[in-house]
């Protein structure tokens, strides 16, 4: 089922926060791959985003947000998101070590 991948504002700004970033510190050509694998990474949650596990925070914020994961080792970034009918609304981008998403973080 063809599903509408929704990138909300504050997981936009995750995501050009996350790829400024690499490009100053490490590459342009390492933020481009970055950004094509996270991209491709929530394409493919239109393929049974239900197999994806919620999110620790997600009993603290009433609601059934899902994450997926993206990178290895160090790197690793969490896809939060939510499914509302036939769409996934991307909530937010971040990395693995960062704190549990808050309500005012949403």
């Amino acid at each position: 089922m063809a599903r509408i991948i929704d990138l909300l504002p504050l997981a936009q700004a995750d995501m050009r926060h996350v790829y400024s970033q690499i490009e100053r510190f490490v590459s342009r050509e390492s933020a481009e791959k970055w950004f094509s694998g996270i991209m491709s990474e929530i394409r493919s949650l239109d393929f049974m985003p239900e197999s994806c596990p919620l999110a620790d925070e997600a009993a603290d914020l009433g609601f059934e947000l899902r994450m997926a994961l993206f990178g290895r080792r160090r790197h690793v970034y969490r896809i939060l998101f939510e499914i509302v009918g036939e769409s996934i609304k991307v909530h937010r981008v971040r990395h693995a070590a960062q704190d549990v998403l808050t309500e005012d973080d949403i």
